[in-house]
């Protein structure tokens, strides 16, 4: 029998451009799937920077979207839209949004979800789509990263940067990472980094010069900017790749752009929400097929640091804008903590599962 949807739920509103506070619980109308989408209810919500860029006024939902917040979802299809296809009432499912993730329902346009990778529980699958969409558009389609070659990711210990260190290794790189402390060196290393390097005590250019014994890396993901773009076109070897996925340091910089020419390489950035649906259905299917063997073998896991209720928006991006947390976050709803069966210190599992 077809469970009664309710019509209204909780969601998390931006009551105006500020800071943690401005997220507030608010009741809101269920929303209804269109044509080609599915009605999802959250289990779990993943929260990530751009969340709260949009908390802040400076990354706005695309047209047509959420004005909620909330990129990423895991949880149960419970409606199909007209036109729907591959997935059934009841199939558990993560998904990519453009919006809306931070509610007890939300809908998802078919070709942006995928199926729950086997042996994952639906609160480690909502910390999937936003950061694995992201690297492998950026790390494997525009970055071109290949067996044997050297790969730099900055921000290892931050949820792309988690990811970024596990696909690298599993697909054959050589590793290294920057970090904040030795905690979170320790982390990257046991994820697969061969070199954690204390960006705060060590300059990453010099460490690339010895590990790489003077020839740099080949490819470098930053979502620094600022004055690590010279440092990094230091660092990267002839026909090295640098891929610009943020700005957390600033978009206006000054370097000695001549080493593009002279060690010919190439630098380009993209942005993943403003994208079509049928290209963001092209990174799932290569996800599917390509990323979602190794999360059920194992091989790949999501690194999720701490959850929060739903309700508690605005403590998790407390802890997000801190830069003290190691992996994901995410916002639990009652319906995920129905569903994990257990309690940790916030009423929901907690704690970061092994990589």
């Amino acid at each position: 029998m077809a469970r009664t949807l309710p019509a209204e739920m909780t969601g998390i509103r931006i009551t105006a451009p500020g800071g943690p506070d401005m997220l507030v619980a608010a009741t809101l109308p269920v929303p209804v799937p269109g044509e080609g989408e599915l009605l999802i209810r959250v289990a779990a919500a993943g929260v990530n920077r751009p969340d709260v860029l949009q908390r802040k006024g400076g990354y706005p939902p695309p047209p047509g979207a959420s004005e909620l917040p909330g990129l990423e979802v895991a949880g149960t299809v419970v409606a199909l839209g007209p036109a729907v296809r591959r997935f059934r009432i009841g199939d558990p499912v993560c998904a990519l949004l453009a919006g809306g993730g931070y509610a007890e329902y939300c809908t998802a346009p078919e070709p942006q979800v995928l199926p729950v990778p086997r042996g994952l529980s639906p609160i480690e699958a909502a910390a999937l789509p936003e950061t694995f969409f992201t690297v492998w558009t950026n790390v494997f389609e525009r970055g071109h990263l290949a067996a044997g070659e050297t790969f730099l990711v900055h921000g290892g210990s931050s949820g792309i940067g988690t990811t970024a260190i596990q696909l690298g290794r599993a697909f054959g790189a050589r590793v290294l990472t920057t970090v904040g402390n030795a905690e979170k060196a320790r982390v990257c290393r046991e994820l697969g980094a061969e070199r954690a390097i204390l960006y705060r005590e060590e300059d990453f250019v010099e460490v690339v010069k010895q590990a790489t014994e003077g020839r740099g890396v080949d490819l470098i993901l930053d979502m620094v900017g600022g004055d690590y773009v010279p440092r990094n076109l230091r660092s990267l070897a002839v026909e090295g790749r640098l891929v610009q996925i943020a700005w957390l340091e600033g978009s206006k910089v000054s370097a000695d752009f001549a080493r593009l020419m002279l060690k010919r390489l190439t630098w380009t950035g993209s942005t993943l929400r403003p994208r079509s649906v049928e290209e963001k259905g092209r990174i799932a299917r290569a996800l599917e097929e390509k990323v979602w063997p190794l999360l059920e073998r194992g091989e790949v896991r999501p690194v999720i640091h701490r959850t929060f209720p739903l309700e508690r928006a605005a403590e998790a991006h407390a802890l997000m804008e801190s830069s003290t947390h190691i992996g994901k976050l995410l916002l639990i709803t009652r319906y995920g903590a129905e569903i994990a069966g257990k309690t940790g210190p916030d009423g929901v599992s907690a704690g970061r599962p092994s990589a």
